[in-house]
């Protein structure tokens, strides 16, 4: 690695929230990064990147550290990132999340990802974080850049941010990892349907499980729950499946090691992730990318992602994400027709085109 401590960068990029099992958004950072070395930046870490010139930070600002990392975090951005930035007189920070030095001379470019807190608000920090503190950053940002032209929206009506100020960039997939897996079929399982991700309410589980207790002959398939279990909503989801007799045919899977995710996706008849709403919706793309058939919703980012390649449906509606399960359960020549769509969809996304487009609108401010 080598340490810049003392010479000037033109871009510094914070990457205080990478750590060694990035999800969500440090995925989107560790991925997009090693597209923007053509811009010579100084890379703000706690890892070894030996490739860039790279300036120690603290590594007790991640996820990783839950509530204490990103309180740690709030703290050294205001107070210690303004000072790295004029030491290494810098022209230009950029934040893949939106935070940054308020009451300073920096000028910063940030990623939003997505206004669920404020479109689903509930007493959580990160309602306040959004309501409060986000406002702030997005305000006095040079540029804003995001992840779908749903997301686009949230920007400007929910922070009245003009259309002029944000740049929708679509995400991607690790297409080396999330691939079609020849030998890798299933031997001795019933089919089952899966969905992926965490358990909020805003992610429609308790109408998932309802629409395939309602699935003809719902006995000869599962569905597999894969994510976190969550004390506050795990409970109320295992006492709903019980109610509707379908206990042994639901399995909740806590955690699934990013090397097993392409299996059990490519395994899955379908990947069922009718969200009320996704500031991105990468499990979509990634169950394309196995050729696993999607059901999502027909709202928010999600046809933009799945374009003509899924079963889109009203996620407020049971009864049609049930007729999709029975669709793809019952019809191989619609399995197979989405299995080839969803193949050719997901080439359409690389992280090449966003670490390029990237590039683009930080050149624009340097």
């Amino acid at each position: 690695m080598n340490v810049n401590t003392s010479q000037s960068s033109n871009l510094i990029i914070n990457l205080s929230i990478l750590f060694s099992q990035p999800t969500g958004i440090s995925n989107y950072a560790l991925n997009l990064f090693p597209y923007l070395k053509s811009l010579q930046p100084t890379l703000l870490t706690s890892q070894i990147y030996p490739e860039f010139d790279c300036y120690p930070v603290p590594n007790n600002l991640t996820p990783a550290q839950g509530t204490k990392g990103h309180f740690n975090r709030l703290i050294w951005t205001q107070f210690q990132l303004p000072k790295i930035y004029k030491q290494l007189e810098s022209k230009l920070l950029f934040s893949p999340i939106p935070e940054a030095p308020l009451n300073t001379n920096c000028r910063y470019i940030v990623t939003f990802h997505d206004a669920i807190p404020l479109r689903f608000p509930k007493l959580s920090p990160l309602t306040y974080y959004h309501r409060y503190y986000v406002p702030q950053i997005l305000y006095k940002a040079e540029h804003i850049i995001c992840n779908s032209e749903a997301t686009a929206k949230d920007i400007h009506n929910f922070y009245n941010i003009p259309y002029s100020k944000i740049t929708p960039i679509l995400l991607a997939h690790d297409a080396r990892h999330f691939r079609p897996l020849a030998n890798s079929k299933k031997e001795g399982k019933k089919p089952y349907f899966i969905y992926l991700g965490r358990q909020d309410p805003y992610k429609n589980l308790h109408r998932i499980i309802s629409a395939f207790a309602e699935l003809p002959s719902n006995f000869d398939y599962e569905l597999w729950l894969a994510g976190p279990n969550d004390k506050r909503y795990t409970p109320l989801l295992k006492a709903q499946i019980k109610e509707l007799g379908i206990d042994e045919q639901v399995k909740f899977i806590n955690y699934v090691p990013y090397s097993e995710l392409p299996k059990i996706i490519f395994q899955a008849i379908a990947l069922v992730f009718p969200s009320l709403w996704e500031g991105f919706g990468f499990p979509v793309l990634e169950a394309m990318a196995c050729g696993t058939p999607v059901i999502t919703s027909n709202i928010s980012s999600l046809p933009e992602v799945a374009g003509d390649a899924a079963i889109l449906v009203n996620p407020y509606e049971i009864k049609e994400i049930t007729e999709a399960m029975r669709l793809i359960a019952t019809d191989e020549k619609l399995r197979n027709s989405l299995s080839q769509l969803g193949i050719e969809r997901a080439k359409k996304f690389s992280w090449e085109k966003t670490g390029n487009a990237t590039v683009e609108v930080l050149s624009r401010f340097m």
